[in-house]
């Protein structure tokens, strides 16, 4: 199968079945989505909403993290994963958007880039789901989906690879969809050990049940030439 009808399928299906996909991390507003971005960097979004309303508490608004140390942060973020990175990143992004940004989260990858803790995965989370910008962020959900469906080539083996490859064949105006869809199936059905194939919806056209399910191949023997990033995806 070509890889323009590859994504035909794709976007047809989730366009169809799943039109408004949605983050599942919870905010209400700019200031409360980037720090729970932050967070979410090698954690679960579950872990990150279940610790965001007593650090909203005690830091309302940028200006509120921008008085507090890291010291200060940490008690509040400390079940997540690396909490003394990511007390002083918070402590340093509160400081940032005050004195630099006039107290609102930039609305461009350049200027969130800037932000302590935020990498490009970060500020294009940001820009899709506040600002709706065709910016394709690649988690490890995204790269590992995009890979077994058959969206992007195995020389895609960086998340700007993938992302590049992404945006070339998705519309504009799906692109921050198509980052939710990619995300939402590979956290519940097509996860990183023992993918659901028995229940997924997309196997009429993934490369990787066609090529290692459907002939009773070890399903995961196929994918260790393909591996992660060894840097995590911020």
């Amino acid at each position: 199968m070509r890889k323009p009808e590859r994504y035909r399928r794709f976007l047809e299906y989730f366009t169809t079945h799943f039109p408004a996909p949605e983050t599942e991390l919870h905010y209400a507003n700019p200031y409360e989505l980037i720090v729970a971005v932050v967070l979410s960097a090698q954690c679960t979004d579950k872990r990150v909403n279940q610790i965001m309303p007593a650090l909203i508490q005690q830091f309302p608004t940028p200006a509120h993290l921008a008085a507090a140390s890291a010291e200060e942060v940490f008690p509040f973020i400390r079940s997540v994963s690396y909490p003394n990175n990511k007390a002083k990143h918070l402590a340093g992004l509160g400081k940032m958007l005050v004195e630099d940004f006039g107290s609102e989260v930039p609305s461009t990858i350049e200027e969130l880039q800037r932000l302590p803790g935020v990498g490009r995965k970060t500020a294009n989370v940001v820009v899709s789901v506040i600002y709706n910008q065709p910016a394709m962020a690649v988690d490890t959900h995204v790269f590992r989906v995009s890979h077994r469906l058959g969206l992007v080539s195995r020389t895609a083996t960086t998340p700007l690879a993938v992302e590049k490859e992404l945006v070339r064949y998705i519309p504009e105006e799906l692109i921050p969809k198509a980052h939710h869809w990619l995300i939402l199936h590979g956290r519940y059905i097509c996860v990183a050990r023992s993918p659901k194939c028995g229940s997924c919806p997309l196997t009429d056209f993934c490369q990787y049940y066609a090529t290692q399910v459907a002939p009773g191949l070890d399903t995961e023997k196929p994918l260790s030439k393909l591996k992660s990033p060894r840097k995590p995806i911020s």
